[in-house]
């Protein structure tokens, strides 16, 4: 199984700088979307459909255009769970997850800590996230959590760990919930096969940030410690160009 996930930063616009086509020849089984920006009858889903995704799930904000998860998938799943179930996540639409066998799927969008009201309303749902993870593996234990972080883990995961570090998504509280969330039984599936530095999933718009390779790795492949076997494969997509982030990809056999 091949599961691609990608923060698209407005899936209409991802599909308008040529994201469908990209996707026909990546080819995944599941891809997980992230900050979609869109309700599913504002995107011409018969493009997906046509590039041989029939069935996709859409779990957007009750926001417009704002945030917004979604899961194209080649396969008919044997369950969807929309959300979390807790209020204050859902209305911001950050989670959605497909099951196959005994296999469970997640994209999810962390808020970022842009100003003191969004970063504690993000450490808030790091907490809460935490517990429902812990709670869903005991009925889902093969549980893979892919999605938009919105946390570089280590100084290795950004380019300029030095004056990024009072900076929101470098924080040590940040740091240390999601470094926490992998003691918790989770495999950072990238770090898993590749140790090196340099290697990014989002670079800013500003001062040619991205030709230079200054970045910051804030999207990951949690895959849960069970599933540590049928772990193959994981890289990052860094010539997908349809987004200010790039997509990665991680392989499971099944």
């Amino acid at each position: 199984m091949k599961i691609v996930s990608y923060n698209v930063n407005g899936i209409r616009a991802a599909m308008s700088k040529g994201f469908v086509d990209w996707l026909k020849t990546a080819n995944p089984d599941v891809v997980c979307l992230q900050e979609t920006k869109a309700m599913e009858e504002q995107v011409e889903t018969s493009l997906l459909e046509e590039a041989g995704y029939p069935f996709h799930y859409w779990y957007s904000a009750q926001k417009k255009g704002y945030s917004g998860v979604a899961l194209l998938c080649k396969k008919e799943p044997d369950h969807v769970e929309y959300g979390t179930g807790i209020d204050y996540m859902d209305h911001e639409g950050r989670n959605l997850r497909v099951d196959y066998g005994d296999v469970s799927i997640m994209s999810m969008y962390l808020p970022s800590g842009t100003n003191m009201d969004r970063l504690d309303f993000k450490l808030t749902y790091m907490a809460d996230f935490q517990k429902y993870a812990d709670q869903l593996r005991k009925e889902r234990p093969n549980l893979v959590v892919c999605g938009d972080y919105n946390i570089c883990h280590e100084a290795i995961d950004i380019h300029d760990p030095i004056r990024n570090k009072n900076v929101s998504g470098f924080l040590p509280v940040e740091r240390e919930w999601i470094g926490n969330f992998i003691k918790s039984g989770f495999i950072d599936s990238f770090r898993h096969f590749n140790k090196e530095p340099d290697n990014y999933t989002w670079w800013s718009y500003r001062a040619n940030a991205r030709a230079n390779n200054k970045g910051w790795r804030l999207d990951y492949g949690m895959v849960n410690e069970s599933l540590a076997d049928r772990l193959k494969r994981s890289v990052i997509l860094a010539d997908a160009k349809h987004s200010d982030h790039c997509p990665i990809l991680l392989e499971l056999e099944t």
